[in-house]
């Protein structure tokens, strides 16, 4: 029988398993149990239907519903059966409350009778916000493909195309060289495209969703991004894809422009550039990162573009985010924000302006913290890029 924690991940695994042991341990909670898909995958390597109980003596026990054929797990029909093979229950026990349905919760409580329950969201969400070394190099590789792809985005552009078709071609770019298809993100009203993209007057329409950016979207069962607009002269067009070759992630903004386009929307996305550049000087370990939120907002004021950054109509509360196998991780910049920086953060940095009947401007890097500042994945050249 084969492995349940792949070969190459055991050492990983185990040292991630440590870590959230440790926190269980600072906690005084004696032991977690994970549900979720982004937990499950981070804590074994693979996705599999089932459950982890981890201790905080560091011990992890896999128990699984599907697939079958691995050696090392406990085969399991009902989560009622973890109790009765662990053979006592914790006195406390921690789940993810932000991911457990409310029916999952009452029933999981009961297999676990006699355990006060706890809240692991936080505490999942920051084991998460720092990255290993080897998860890092997974998100290099990623950068480095998604950087490929959006090579191609000018060969595949044709006048008399709307941004919903040019859409259908950039997913076909990065399908073609490797990305998965799929984007986690974190939220229970939070869906993706794998690309949004955002062209002319369209840029300015509000969504639902707590995105960077808007648009209208196609219908109101998905109300963002592409509405079937045709692009035209002296539309700016912004492709803000994510790249998921190998279960981690980077998030790439860049604009596009088809003829000229006025002066202020060149100058804003100038500003963005600048923004990206002086956030990643500023954005070293122990840096709040409310502090670089409000290092962006300023610099979007002083140059008297504060009416058009993050959204003209509609605006985004936040700058930045962390990102990895989720979309949206910790830490995230915006003006509340309690995370403060640490090395091994991946985050992206989204400094984005709304011009009125011109489109979005503006770039988005993803970055790895360090000790002395930022260091971008994704490079990409940045300035806007002709459509032809």
């Amino acid at each position: 029988m084969d492995s349940f924690i792949p070969k190459h991940l055991q050492d990983e695994v185990k040292a991630r398993v440590s870590r959230l042991a440790l926190l269980l341990n600072n906690a005084g909670v004696e032991a977690m149990l994970v549900c979720d898909n982004v937990g499950l995958y981070y804590l074994s390597g693979r996705v599999f239907a089932g459950y982890i109980l981890v201790g905080q003596d560091a011990s992890a026990s896999y128990f699984v519903r599907r697939p079958v054929g691995f050696s090392g797990v406990d085969y399991i029909r009902k989560p009622e059966q973890i109790a009765e093979i662990v053979g006592t229950v914790p006195a406390t026990l921690a789940l993810q409350l932000d991911t457990l349905s409310v029916a999952d919760y009452n029933r999981l409580s009961k297999a676990f009778a006699g355990a006060s329950i706890v809240d692991a969201s936080g505490m999942m969400r920051q084991l998460r916000s720092v990255k290993s070394q080897y998860e890092i190099e997974l998100m290099r590789a990623c950068g480095v493909k998604h950087v490929e792809a959006y090579s191609h985005i000018p060969e595949v552009y044709h006048p008399g195309m709307t941004d919903v078709d040019l859409q259908i071609e950039i997913e076909r770019l990065l399908r073609k060289h490797g990305c998965l298809g799929l984007f986690r993100v974190h939220g229970q009203s939070m869906e993706l495209f794998m690309a949004n993209i955002l062209c002319g007057a369209n840029a300015d329409n509000a969504s639902p969703y707590d995105f960077a950016m808007g648009g209208a979207g196609q219908d109101l069962s998905l109300p963002v991004g592409a509405d079937g607009t045709t692009i035209a002269s002296g539309n700016a067009v912004m492709v803000d894809a994510c790249g998921n070759f190998n279960g981690y992630m980077t998030d790439m903004t860049r604009t596009y422009a088809v003829g000229e386009l006025p002066e202020l929307a060149l100058r804003a996305h100038r500003v963005s550039i600048e923004i990206n550049r002086c956030i990643a000087q500023e954005g070293k370990a122990g840096v709040e990162a409310k502090r670089l939120y409000e290092i962006s907002l300023e610099m979007a004021q002083q140059a008297g573009l504060d009416d058009y950054f993050m959204g003209h109509r509609q605006k985004a509360g936040f700058v930045g985010h962390g990102v990895g196998i989720e979309v949206n991780e910790a830490p995230v910049l915006a003006p509340r924000s309690r995370d403060v920086l640490a090395v091994g953060n991946v985050i992206a940095v989204e400094p984005k302006f709304v011009i009125p009947g011109v489109g979005a401007v503006g770039i988005e890097n993803t970055y790895v913290v360090t000790e002395s500042g930022m260091e971008c994945i994704t490079l990409a050249p940045e300035a806007i890029t002709p459509l032809v």
